[in-house]
């Protein structure tokens, strides 16, 4: 019985010692969770209770004495760095955290916001000259992030007065859409029926520039621009492209640039916003001329941007416009690598001062394609790797010989003069009344929007089941169509408008309609 008593004892006693070692280690558990929280509250309150910190602008560090030249509230100082400051790791332009001590203890980002500039010129690796509104000039120091000389003159950057620095490039959709520059594919083989005004193009660009020792021996200046003036869709935006292209080297890496500029984008209501745009134009024309390249300026549309100054048209804001244009033109005087190219539908219209010899001195009239000229054109567009009808190649033995007689057809078609293609009757200012026939509007533009249009009636064809390939009677029905836009045209515009759009030179008074659409 004795030893039955001890082993019940002995049991307990386990059954215990279990029991307070659960406790204990529940009660080192707890403790343990005690003393994190504590240190945790004791960190926060570490934190709640630490001094400010000011930001200052690193100008320059000194790794040897351990310093730091900073811009602090305005004020530039020398700041001790802190043991755990890495001086390597700043940069020009970035902010560090200083504390109570005026001690440079930890870095920062960069700012984010500040006043807008543009550039003026670039001033060595590490300094750029802006401009601001009111004519303010500063000379600022790049931060660290802009000093990858990527920068040009005419570029937006976001600046600090205070510190010195200009942080960060901005893209100014407004402008940058218009200075993107552009490599044209289109070359002199792909116009029609503008010989003579190629010719004269590239007599009065291309030989300056291909030739430019000739010209010095002979004591010539080449000519700084010319303008291209005629009825709309003559070609005239083909040709100032074919130039650049033409300019261009295919064997070369580098290639003209052509800054393609549309007049009414450049209009703007804020005052002064105009003309700090055609000086981003220019500036960014020197930069890409600087490299030795080509640039082609192409002003498209000028009379509605560089009109004759006391029109009294639009406010007059073109007594602002019109001589920041001319002092720019005559800067690019001096320059090399430089043509501006001007196109307008109303040359009249253009401030004489642009025109006048040593800016735009070389003036090409882009008229409408007689029919040589437009057989020229149909040819462009009517090739032999267009679909043609099966009973027109049997019936001409090619591709190509058909495409004769379907030309042929079209050209007939739009220069017959009788009650068919006669579309209105205009009265002019003088009192006299002009017959006006479908040839009489013929252009370049209205032959490619026949072929297209006969390519889609063939489309619809082919797709119906009536035969695949582009016949002539599609050709026809594509005049007739142009021909039935042309009187909606003359029905819904005013006879001012209606004469300006078709580049009639006359003034136009009334317009008497001779048929309607059937």
């Amino acid at each position: 019985m004795g030893e039955s008593y001890a082993q019940t004892r002995s049991d307990e006693m386990r059954r215990t010692v279990v029991s307070l070692e659960e406790k204990n280690e529940r009660l080192s558990r707890a403790l343990t969770t005690a003393r994190g929280q504590l240190l945790q509250m004791q960190e926060q309150l570490q934190q709640v209770n630490r001094p400010p910190l000011s930001l200052a602008t690193v100008v320059d560090t000194d790794p040897t004495r351990r310093e730091v030249v900073a811009v602090v509230s305005g004020r530039r100082m020398r700041l001790a760095a802190a043991p755990s400051l890495d001086l390597s790791s700043l940069a020009h332009g970035q902010l560090v955290r200083v504390d109570d001590k005026m001690v440079a203890v930890e870095p920062d980002g960069f700012p984010r916001e500040g006043l807008i500039a543009s550039i003026l010129e670039m001033v060595g690796l590490d300094r750029v000259l802006v401009g601001m509104e009111g004519g303010q000039e500063h000379l600022l120091t790049l931060a660290g992030t802009l000093r990858h000389g990527n920068l040009r003159p005419g570029d937006s950057v976001m600046i600090d007065l205070r510190s010195g620095f200009a942080f960060e490039r901005l893209v100014r959709s407004d402008v940058e859409q218009l200075l993107t520059p552009e490599i044209p594919d289109v070359s002199y083989q792909d116009i029609g029926g503008l010989a003579p005004q190629i010719q004269q193009v590239r007599d009065a660009l291309e030989l300056p520039f291909r030739h430019p020792e000739l010209y010095r021996s002979y004591g010539l200046r080449p000519p700084k621009g010319i303008l291209l003036y005629g009825p709309p869709g003559s070609g005239k935006t083909l040709i100032a492209k074919a130039v650049a292209h033409s300019l261009s080297s295919d064997g070369e890496e580098k290639r003209t640039y052509f800054l393609s500029i549309k007049g009414p984008e450049l209009l703007n209501k804020f005052v002064g916003e105009t003309e700090r745009q055609i000086r981003a134009i220019f500036s960014r024309a020197r930069a890409l001329a600087g490299t030795d390249v080509p640039v082609v300026i192409f002003f498209d549309e000028m009379e509605a941007l560089f009109r004759t100054r006391g029109s009294g048209i639009s406010s007059d804001v073109e007594t602002m416009i019109v001589p920041q244009l001319l002092a720019e033109m005559d800067g690019v005087e001096s320059l090399d690598n430089v043509v501006i190219i001007g196109a307008s539908n109303r040359a009249d219209m253009i401030d004489p001062a642009v025109l006048r010899p040593g800016r735009l001195d070389v003036r090409i009239r882009v008229d409408r394609p007689d029919r040589v000229g437009a057989v020229d054109i149909f040819s462009k567009y009517l090739t032999p790797d267009v679909p043609i009808a099966s009973t027109e190649v049997a019936s001409a033995g090619s591709v190509k010989a058909a495409l004769g007689p379907m030309i042929d057809r079209a050209i007939e078609r739009l220069w017959t003069r009788d009650e068919s293609t006669a579309l209105f009757d205009a009265t002019l200012a003088s009192g006299t009344v002009k017959r006006i026939y479908l040839s009489d509007i013929v252009s370049g533009a209205m032959i490619a929007g026949i072929v297209e249009r006969a390519k889609k009636h063939a489309i619809k064809d082919a797709l119906e089941g009536h035969g695949a390939g582009l016949a002539t009677a599609h050709v026809l029905a594509g005049v007739d169509e142009e021909m039935t836009e042309s009187l909606e045209l003359a029905q819904t515009s005013s006879p001012e408008d209606w004469a300006r759009t078709i580049g009639l030179r006359e003034e136009v008074t009334a317009v008497t309609m001779l048929r309607t659409e059937q």
